[in-house]
């Protein structure tokens, strides 16, 4: 039987690690990367990026509310568009990198309150959608 495993990773910033994603990688299929908002920073998306392309793995970006303080499981509250930017946003950042690496994005998993958000509220999916038809 086939299956996969998805992990959130690169969810540390600056000076803060958290979890040991690159120990996990030989054991998981499919790696969302955090784009910024909820956690990561630059250079610790490219560094789990380059990780996860050397285990030749799926790469999702993983976007989420600018909610650093609650690690992006607050309600927050944006129009349609407002969230379909967000995820553009974020998404982008994390293509730049997947571009320096030769690589493309393979799909979007929103994190926390953005996703569990999306489950209860329209306005909230069609805005994830909208962006996901974009990537």
């Amino acid at each position: 039987m086939a299956f996969t495993v998805n992990c959130d990773m690169g969810e540390g910033f600056g000076l803060y690690s958290f979890g040991i994603d690159f120990e996990l990688m030989p054991y998981i299929t499919h790696a969302n990367i955090a784009c910024g908002f909820h956690a990561s920073d630059p250079p610790l998306m490219w560094k789990t990026v380059k990780e996860a392309v050397k285990y030749n793995l799926k790469i999702g970006a993983h976007p989420g509310f600018p909610d650093r303080e609650g690690f992006g499981r607050r309600r927050m509250h944006f129009t349609r568009n407002e969230i379909t930017s967000l995820i553009l946003y974020q998404s982008g950042a994390l293509n730049a990198f997947l571009e320096a690496e030769g690589r493309k994005l393979d799909y979007l998993k929103p994190h926390g309150a953005l996703m569990g958000m999306a489950q209860e509220d329209d306005e909230v999916a069609k805005g994830i959608a909208d962006a996901a038809e974009i990537l």
